[in-house]
């Protein structure tokens, strides 16, 4: 029959006969939740690489439904409690199977805290296709779970289907969100959900254990006129509310439809990726301090390639491009390798933007999952896919060397730069790190060379950006090599030539390539310490000059190990440039001299015009040289974002005004349930309205009264609750109530000895009156009953130490509990 005392049943039962839900509605309800909720994992589910997530979210919405469906039964408060063991069960069991996906090993608690310390972030910066990983599962997994317990429990229990909506649908919107552009429109799951949506609010309403429709506790039988007031009042709550859908579609309609052609925003822009150090933005400077340690050991690798090692063909290459041609041994320098074979060069990083003083990434770097986005290679070209196992022994940074392309890295956490090809490891590299690369390595077609163009426009404007502040000197060598070379490959072969035959290449240059350093490098006096530098130099040199000329250049900083297995040392690093020709992609080219070469002094072919006051002495190099393998060059200060502590008091203030709105919206459901039950309805309502107060009351106190008790055994039940004495205040002198008759009020003055039990057990007669002679009940009496019931639960609040008083005011129970 429900919860509170036998007369408010037979209040119930005089009212009307209560119905329960079919079951059909019981069943079909929860399952309309758990594919709600599972829809939104199908749409998230398509920027993964995998089914694994959406397997996963379908998983916590069955179990995050069911859980509270078996729980029905048990007091509310206690569903959360089981509902979060078994999230807990559940997530340990989803984190096992994404890191045996992902091939992850380590102490599972460890990983479950790194990824609940990260989750968002992380999820926010991955690369597309983003991998189920713990650190991007955790976050829907969880969010999922929530959706699927707040749904069943306002829509299953508490009976209020489209507020039951609320929690799946903010989910769906929220997996919407962070999709963003990433993905094709979701049009098919979101018709689905709306569909699924329909379904559930065409159930028979109600719950599985309530009423359906309006609550019959809030009728008294025999009272005229409660019938037609209630259908009043339904219906201008349904005219108002097919006004107010009406009226919105009509505001909102026009924008929503504005707007759909429009792309939606990317969260990940509001997300700083991570970011390296000087020494990762600008690797160019650490060649000199390489140059200095030749026999430091940097790496080791074990390569090994798909099929059978491709042999180095005429006009195939993946090495630098001579000025005659494709480079016999691959282009790389010291000229051929023993065996003749073509050595697998292996790229640190790829350096796009020059300000005239450093040259740098510029990288925007994602975490990236093992699978790297696929890059279409160019038409028409042989593709090998090499497989290399790199354990790292001296190299320090960030920066993860790879062969050009990479598409899959096993063993080591990764972020990627696509319009790069660069890989950054974000923990920072450490001796004994092994990990496993496979790379897509093209090889050109070089008898394309003579005839290919170069791409130009806003694409391609970033490679042929050439800052301000160019010495005059260079311009004019730049306009002396391309004044005989109108094809853009012709450009490349004779800047490359010039830079071969002219300078030396030396271990002990000083590090350095902006424009001064350069200006030096290639028009300084040979006796103080011009035209010799390392490849640092000369593939600087090269690009500016490059882009001088019109070509798109950028510098490339790697390792070219003597052989495909074995250690890698500081003697194997160099830089070299690459130029970007229409359907060829980027081809290297390698401007240092051959071995054993003596070069041409540079006056015998270009000789710069006096300056009008020359300098004194010759322009020192930026950096100077030292005996460390990683030296440190200031770079230009990057932006810096929100600072931490301005977001987390942002935080915490959105989240103290958040629960602020919430108790303050309690509160005023409070004030209003008390005032709908005290003033609301005829004199018979509102007796039993300040009944549910005072059994209210009770259950606020901590002292339920049974639900088998009568009126005047709750009435005792109140005076246990508050001894005697204790709750003494000014009530109404009141003569005992007779079996079946009403108690009048004769005035006001100090309540007797018994304290508010007495006014209880008056409330208690004028319950039975209300109950057991329909009819008789006077506005008077319903006035009397109010104010026994303001008196006795204020007392009792009263008695209660601060923080219950606290707590009792903003307790949202009493507006939910089942009458």
């Amino acid at each position: 029959m429900g919860r509170g005392t036998p007369v408010v049943s037979r209040l119930r039962a005089a009212s009307g006969a209560r119905r329960r839900v079919p079951g059909l509605g019981a069943v079909a309800l929860p399952v309309v939740l758990v594919a709600m909720v599972s829809l939104a994992g199908v749409v998230l589910g398509r920027v993964y690489a995998g089914p694994l997530l959406t397997r996963l979210v379908v998983g916590a919405a069955v179990g995050s439904v069911l859980v509270s469906v078996a729980a029905r039964r048990l007091p509310s408060w206690l569903v959360a409690p089981l509902s979060m063991a078994a999230l807990a069960g559940y997530g340990a069991l989803a984190m096992r199977l994404a890191a045996r996906e992902a091939g992850l090993t380590g102490d599972l608690a460890g990983l479950t805290l790194e990824a609940a310390r990260n989750g968002i972030p992380r999820l926010l910066t991955a690369m597309i296709p983003v991998e189920a990983v713990p650190d991007t599962v955790l976050v829907p997994l969880v969010a999922a779970w929530l959706a699927g317990l707040a749904g069943a429990e306002v829509a299953v229990r508490a009976g209020r289907v489209l507020a039951g909506y609320l929690p799946p649908a903010v989910f769906y919107a929220g997996v919407l969100y962070v999709v963003g552009p990433n993905a094709d429109p979701a049009v098919g799951p979101t018709l689905v959900f709306a569909a699924v949506a329909a379904v559930g609010l065409a159930l028979p309403g109600g719950t599985a254990s309530g009423p359906v429709g309006p609550d019959p506790a809030d009728r008294v039988a025999g009272v005229p006129g409660v019938g037609a007031a209630m259908r009043i009042r339904l219906a201008l709550a349904n005219t108002a509310g097919v006004v107010a859908v009406v009226v919105l579609a009509a505001l909102l309609g026009p924008l929503v439809a504005a707007r759909i052609t429009e792309r939606p925003v990317d969260p990940r822009r509001y997300v700083q990726p991570p970011q390296v150090e000087t020494l990762d933005e600008n690797p160019l400077i650490r060649i000199s301090g390489w140059a200095l340690n030749p026999e430091q050991k940097l790496l080791d690798v074990r390569t090994g390639l798909a099929g059978p090692a491709p042999a180095a063909a005429p006009g195939t290459s993946d090495g630098p491009i001579g000025p005659d041609g494709p480079a016999p041994d691959g282009g790389t320098p010291g000229g051929s390798r023993p065996g003749g074979s073509a050595p697998v060069r292996i790229r640190l990083a790829v350096l796009s933007d020059y300000d005239g003083v450093t040259w740098r990434v510029g990288a925007t770097y994602r975490n990236a999952g093992r699978v790297l986005p696929p890059v279409a290679p160019v038409a028409d070209r042989r593709v090998d896919t090499v497989r290399q196992e790199i354990t790292v022994d001296g190299l320090s940074g960030r920066l993860l060397p790879a062969v050009a392309t990479p598409q899959e890295v096993d063993g080591a956490r990764v972020a990627y730069d696509p319009g790069t090809g660069t890989l950054i490891h974000p923990e920072g590299l450490r001796p004994g790190l092994r990990y496993t690369v496979t790379s897509a390595r093209e090889h050109q077609d070089g008898n394309l060379l003579p005839s290919a163009n170069v791409p130009a426009g806003p694409q391609v404007a970033r490679v042929l950006q050439v800052p301000d502040g160019v010495p005059d000197a260079l311009r004019r060598l730049a306009g002396q090599l391309a004044a005989d070379n109108g094809a853009p490959y012709a450009r490349a072969a004779a800047i490359e030539q010039f830079l071969a035959e002219h300078y030396r290449l030396v271990a002990d240059a000083p590090s350095g390539h902006a424009y001064p350093n350069l200006n030096f490098f290639l028009f300084g006096p040979r006796n103080g310490g011009g035209q010799r530098g390392t490849s640092e130099q000369f593939a600087a040199a090269f690009a500016v000059l490059g882009r001088l000329t019109g070509l798109p250049t950028r510098v490339v900083v790697g390792f070219s190990p003597p052989a495909g297995d074995g250690p890698v040392r500081a003697a194997d690093a160099y830089a070299w440039p690459e130029v970007l020709f229409e359907d060829l992609g980027w081809v290297a080219f390698d401007p240092l001299p051959q071995p054993r070469t003596e070069p041409r002094p540079v006056e015998e072919d270009f000789r710069p015009e006096p300056e009008e006051t020359p300098p004194p002495e010759a322009p020192a190099p930026t950096v100077d040289p030292t005996p460390s393998a990683t030296p440190v060059a200031a770079a230009p200060a990057r932006p810096a974002g929100t600072p931490l502590p301005l977001l987390v008091a942002g935080a915490t203030g959105l989240l103290f005004l958040v629960v602020a709105l919430l108790l303050a919206t309690v509160v005023l459901l409070r004030r209003r349930q008390r005032r709908r039950r005290l003033t609301g309805g005829g004199p018979a309502d509102r007796v039993a309205g300040a009944w549910r107060e005072v059994t209210d009351a009770l259950r606020l106190a901590g002292r339920p009264a049974p639900g088998h008790l009568s009126a005047s055994e709750v009435a005792a039940w109140a005076q246990e609750t508050a001894p005697d004495g204790e709750l003494a205040g000014p009530v109404g002198r009141q003569q005992p109530a007779r079996a079946g008759g009403p108690a009048t009020p004769v005035g006001e003055q100090s309540a007797p000895a018994g304290g508010l039990a007495a006014p209880v057990g008056e409330l208690a007669g004028l319950v039975n009156t209300a109950a057991f002679a329909p009819g008789r009940t006077t506005d008077e009496q319903a006035r009397r009953a109010a104010v026994l019931a303001v008196a006795y639960v204020s007392a009792l609040r009263a008695t209660r130490p601060w923080w219950r008083r606290l707590w009792w005011s903003v307790r949202p129970g009493p507006l939910r509990w089942p009458r």
